[in-house]
This record gives C-alpha cells, structure tokens and sequence, in this order.
C-alpha cells in the first residue's frame, strides 16, 4: 500500500492528521527513522460526529467522486459509523500527444464498517476496512508511424483491514491503564507492466501491549511489548518475455519489548527517553534507543532537541515494483541488509505579538546518517536498475523555516521554506539522489468572511530542481534526457460557499499550468531498449478544475 499512500485515504474520512517529525517514540516501534504520519479517521463517538454527511466531487479531467458516512448511537456506551467512498478516473488522456496516458484510470470501491464502547474503566473500539481497485495506464493509441502490440499498465488490489483496540483503565487520576492493540491486513496485487508482471499477497499481523502510568505530575513510566509479522507471497517476471513467472516468498516475525520514561518539571524542562529490543528471524536481534528534550523558558518560545536509531526490512519489488515500467534490467543483490539509521533533530518555535496579533514563527533541522541501506542504483547503468547494500556513506540534512501571521480577522498568510541535501554511494561514488528536489517554497493564504459564509484558499508551491539519473548518449550524440531538472511552480486556488447544512465548493490544481516536456523516454518504442517511463520529476497533466458539494446532517438536528 505504500507506493500510493493517501490514495487509499478519502478525504472526507479524516478528522484530523498529525505529523511526526524526526525519530518518534519507541512505543510506535522501530521504523520510522524520519517521522511518521498518523490519520485520525472520524470516530462515531464523539459528540460532534455529523449523524449523516456526504460529499460529491468531479474534475474536468472526467474525475468523479462520492462519499457518504452515516452514524449511529446505539446508546450511551456503543456507536457506530459506516464510511464509504467511490471514485472514477473515466477518461483516458493524452496532452501531450506521445500515445500514452498522462493520468492513470482509477476504479476505487472503498468501505469501512467501525464500533466503539465507551465505558467508564474500559474502552473498546473495533473496525473492518475493504478496498477495491483497478489502475489502468499505457499506451492509447501506436502514433502514425509504429505498430504492433500496446504497452499496457494494469494493478488491481484487493485491501482487507481489520483492528481491535481495548483498554482498561485502572486509575484515570495517575493515567493507569493497559491497552491491547491487534491487527491485520491482507493485499492482493496483480500488477502488470507490458509483459512484466508483479503478483504479490502480503499478510501483515500487528500486536501492541501497553501499560502506562503516572508516579507523580512529574514522572510517568510507559511499557510494553509488540508482535509483527510479515508475509509476501510473490510471482514476478522482470522481463518483457512470455515465460513463466518467477516464484518467492517472503516471511518476518519480530517480537519486542520496550520501556519508556518521561520527567516534566512544570510543563518547563521534558524528558523522554525509551528503549527497545526486537528481534528478527531474517535479521536478529537489534536495539533502538531513542530521546526527546523540550524546553519551555516562556510563553514565546520553547526548544526542542531529539535523537535516535531506527531500523526498516526493505521489501525491494514490493516498494519499487513501478520501476518496472521500463525497459531497464533488473538486478537485486542476495543477503540484503536491515536498513539502520541515525536519525538528530532540533527545532525552535516562536510566538511574537506584533500589533496585538501573534507571528508564529518554526525553524527546524533534521540530519539521519545511514549505517545500512538498501541502495537504488539508476546511474551506474543507465539501462539497468541494481539493488545492493550501501558501501560509503548516506545521510541527508533537512532544514525547514516557517511563518504564520494573521493580518486581519479572517485572513491568515502562512509561508514556508525547505533545503535538502541527501546524497547516496553509488559503487564508490557520492552523489545526490536523484528525482530529490533541493528546495521547496510553500506559500498559502486563508481568508473567511466574518459571517463565516465564503471561504476563500490560495496556494502557491515553488518546486526546485535536482539531479537527475545518469543519462545515455544515443545514436545522435544527444542525451537521452538532461542531467538535472529545473524548478518550477504550481498554484492552486479554492472557494467555498457555505450553507446551514450544505456547501458547495470551486477550485482548480496546477493553475500555472506546468507539464514536463516528453516525460516519458522512447515512447515510440516501449519494446525496446531505450524505453523508460520513471524519468518524470513534474506534473504530466496541466492546469485542471474541480468543484463539489458537501452536505451534513448534524446530530442536533434530528
């Protein structure tokens, strides 16, 4: 599911999403080396979950969308919501007039059934997630002067969730409770890219025990132990051959266990420092230690320092299997690593009042240093892709500065800027990683009117360039593509109109209307040797316009 993250999370579900940035507490496991994304999905027990909402969506690219979710209040302890969601690519589209498609077609059924029991020692929640979806992409049409068979691009998936969640609450006073989190998910894909297939069934089973609680307002103490195992099930053919399909099965369990300590001296000086042991049947046992500091001298500004190891079993074809869409060889090293990584972070955060309003200012800076890694190699051959374990050095610097100023009431003017230096050993040669944009700029504007009846949002993203992979030269002397990719902008813009129990609203993506020049490489010849469709680094599709309507029914109105 990784590869299209919120494309299996339907907007209208969320309540809400929390960032995590830099290393996260060992509570959370052992991954996330970088930070984390939680979705907090709308939870029907709540008072201010809408008893009945809807939305409806289309694009002028022939997008259509509809979704509905419905709650109910059983009683005082149990409620429950049903959550559905329908989408439509429906038409094939073809801009820049190379035969292929520029927006994949995509068919997605998506539903999810949950429960909660609010009681007053004990808490349970429980729910069931099915999604179904078809991909389609490749050529539309040969061009006037080529023939023979399309190359075609198709994944259909089948997504299973199911997950439990209870917890005894001992003492609500000191936040003594324990907590039992259960799991599991099935993903059947069928992928094909022209003649090259990726079939894959991956069973994961998750299992969290947490105890927590506090000594005193100034110490608290967490535990707990953790389960997860991993199952891919795969048929693969990395060539545009009809032969049999290659067979491998893949399988890792980790059992854990962790402790974790926080000390707050008033809300001023706070600690938290955790450690982990897991341990891998492919990979052994491994431990994570991790640390967070935060300090607040006053009301205007607070520091925050943190620094820890994560860990992460890289499942190659599994997470790059769109590289596939090519006609680059496939050549994936045996006895690959664990990847391990370092990860420091620093941040400030300032609240200045100017003219009796507050400008809200972040500076933040992150640095991971990889001990291991499984490396994507694009450049020591351009018409190959090779997978190794890292043999140098890896790291990468992040720095981020932010500023949000309300200007007058109703209108909130937020700008950002964000510099990246991530380079990679590439067989005894550090560069940059490619397709990585050295910079990005953020600006976005927010103005509601004082009655709160029109709402109207800019954004403005500034996209800087970067390095691309190794090119070729062809027969011509010319490169088959440039060496790096340069900067470019996209702006988007929204109005809403709201109403007592609907509103309707307008809006349009990439309104400065940039596409990447011949993003796909020998598009003429998809069966050759020169054929690459990864190369893309901006949008494909230009400008385009939407508008929709929301509609809710609150629970005070019934």
């Amino acid at each position: 599911a990784a590869p299209y993250g919120l494309g299996y999370v339907p907007g209208p579900w969320m309540q809400s999403i929390q960032v995590s940035k830099g290393i996260s507490s060992v509570k959370n496991g052992y991954e996330a080396i970088t930070g984390q994304i939680n979705v907090e999905f709308k939870k029907p027990q709540l008072p201010e979950a809408d008893w009945v909402s809807a939305n409806l969506f289309a694009s002028t690219t022939n997008r259509y969308e509809a979704n509905a979710d419905a709650t109910l209040k059983l009683s005082k302890r149990w409620s429950t919501s049903l959550l559905a969601h329908y989408e439509n690519e429906t038409k094939a589209h073809d801009g820049n007039d190379d035969g292929f498609v520029d927006i994949p077609q995509v068919e997605q059924y998506n539903v999810w059934n949950r429960w909660a029991y609010m009681g007053d020692h004990y808490v349970f929640q429980a729910g069931f997630k099915a999604l179904s979806e078809t991909r389609s992409s490749g050529q539309s049409t040969h061009g006037d002067m080529y023939s023979g068979e399309l190359y075609k691009v198709g994944i259909d998936t089948e997504r299973y969730e199911l997950f439990t969640k209870n917890a005894y609450i001992f003492d609500k006073e000191k936040n003594t409770n324990l907590a039992l989190i259960l799991s599991t998910s099935w993903h059947n894909q069928d992928a094909m890219y022209g003649r090259k297939l990726y079939n894959v069934d991956q069973t994961n089973t998750y299992a969290s025990l947490m105890f927590e609680t506090e000594f005193n307002p100034q110490n608290s103490f967490s535990a707990g132990l953790s389960f997860n195992y991993d199952a891919y099930d795969q048929h693969y053919r990395l060539e545009n051959t009809t032969d049999n399909p290659l067979k491998a099965f893949e399988k890792e369990a980790v059992p854990g266990a962790y402790v974790q300590y926080t000390l707050n001296l008033n809300d001023k000086w706070m600690v938290m420092a955790g450690l982990r042991g897991d341990y891998s049947n492919e990979h052994g046992f491994f431990v994570t230690p991790r640390a967070h500091l935060k300090y607040n001298p006053n009301d205007y500004v607070n520091f925050r320092l943190s620094a820890g190891k994560g860990y992460r079993t890289n499942h190659v074809l599994a997470e790059n299997n769109y590289l596939l869409s090519s006609s680059r060889k496939v050549e994936i090293a045996k006895n690959l690593d664990m990847e391990e990584a370092w990860n420091y972070g620093a941040s400030v955060s300032t609240y200045i009042p100017i003219f009796g309003k507050t400008l809200n200012v972040n500076a933040e800076y992150y640095y991971t240093d990889f001990l291991k890694q499984v490396i994507v190699d694009m450049d020591s051959n351009p018409h190959e892709v090779a997978f190794y374990n890292l043999d140098g050095r890896s790291y990468s610097h992040v720095f981020q500065v932010e500023a949000s100023y309300p200007f007058f009431k109703g209108f909130t003017l937020t700008g950002a800027y964000r510099l990246t230096d991530a380079k990679t050993t590439y067989k005894g040669e550090r560069m940059e990683k490619p397709l990585t944009s050295k910079y990005k700029g953020l600006l976005t504007a927010s103005y509601q009117t004082p009655l709160g009846i029109w709402q109207f949002d800019a954004t403005l993203q500034q996209n800087g360039g970067g390095r691309m992979p190794t090119p070729y030269e062809q027969g011509d002397g010319q490169l088959s593509w440039e060496r790096r990719y340069g900067s470019f902008e996209q702006l988007s813009l929204q109005v809403t109109r709201y109403f007592r129990r609907w509103s309707i609203y307008v809006g349009g993506e990439n309104l400065t209307n940039f596409k990447q020049k011949n993003p796909i490489i020998d598009a003429a010849n998809p069966w050759g040797n020169n054929f690459d469709s990864t190369m893309i680094w901006g949008p494909v599709h230009g400008a385009k316009g939407y508008i929709g309507i929301r509609f809710n029914l609150a629970r005070n109105s019934e």
